[in-house]
């Protein structure tokens, strides 16, 4: 094991994190009207009482961009929970299916797969991490090295006070965190580099994202509402759940 440098961290973060903003705004750039319309619930824009068309895209396209967003940061976090445990315990981005990072400690052979937060799933999901860690804990102790392997899944932000599930570990946050580094207070040191540029980021976003407003807004009216101006919901309705639409 060795220490963590932050400056390292630091580094890092300031030299990756472009990539999480260049990809959100090439998301946003690439999101389509009818693709949104279609995985919204339109009648629940009904009873919401929305009565403008820019009331419902901004609705819309907000949900789908929060959750898409989260996505890609997660994406770009396992990244950096990667690289600080290949600093500290010369861990690797394992090959193994459903298995992230790979690494040991203290003569265990650690398997970790690695979300976002820790309701990143329903019951059939869990399963299928269980069955994938399974299969990994079957491969590595077949390949003769012999080894304690342990199964973890990996929160990088939340809690859970009931880490032990009986075949794998569920850490989160902090635990988590501390768990591939070494550091009881990364979890919070790795809070300020994150914002490397964010306004100058963000400012580009919300202009792609102005763009788009007024765009999906037009379409919309024009597809979707009546000559008086009145948003036509049989219309929007059959869109989005009629056959063969």
């Amino acid at each position: 094991m060795k220490a963590l440098n932050p400056a390292d961290v630091k580094q890092y973060v300031e030299n990756n994190i472009e990539t999480f903003h260049k990809k959100r705004i090439s998301s946003l750039k690439k999101l389509k009207l009818n693709t949104v319309l279609r995985k919204k619930n339109p009648y629940l824009f009904r009873a919401k009482y929305l009565l403008t068309a820019e009331q419902i895209i901004r609705s819309l396209t907000d949900a789908f961009i929060s959750s898409n967003e989260e996505t890609i940061f997660g994406d770009w976090l396992e990244g950096l929970a990667i690289f600080i445990n290949g600093k500290v315990y010369e861990g690797r981005k394992s090959g193994i299916t459903g298995v992230d990072l790979e690494f040991d400690k203290g003569g265990i052979r650690y398997i970790v797969n690695i979300k976002s937060g820790p309701n990143w799933g329903n019951s059939s999901q869990i399963k299928k991490m269980r069955d994938d860690f399974k299969s990994a804990i079957k491969t590595l102790r077949t390949s003769g090295s012999g080894v304690q392997v342990v199964a973890v899944n990996g929160c990088c932000y939340g809690k859970d006070n009931h880490p032990d599930k009986g075949d794998y570990y569920k850490y989160c946050g902090q635990e988590f965190w501390a768990f591939i580094s070494g550091n009881e207070n990364l979890y919070t040191e790795i809070i300020e580099p994150l914002g490397h540029k964010a306004q100058e980021k963000n400012d580009a976003f919300q202009e792609e994202y102005a763009k788009m407003i007024n765009q999906f807004t037009l379409q919309f009216g024009k597809d979707f509402c009546k000559s008086d101006g009145s948003i036509d919901w049989p219309k929007l309705v059959a869109f989005n759940s009629g056959k063969n639409r």
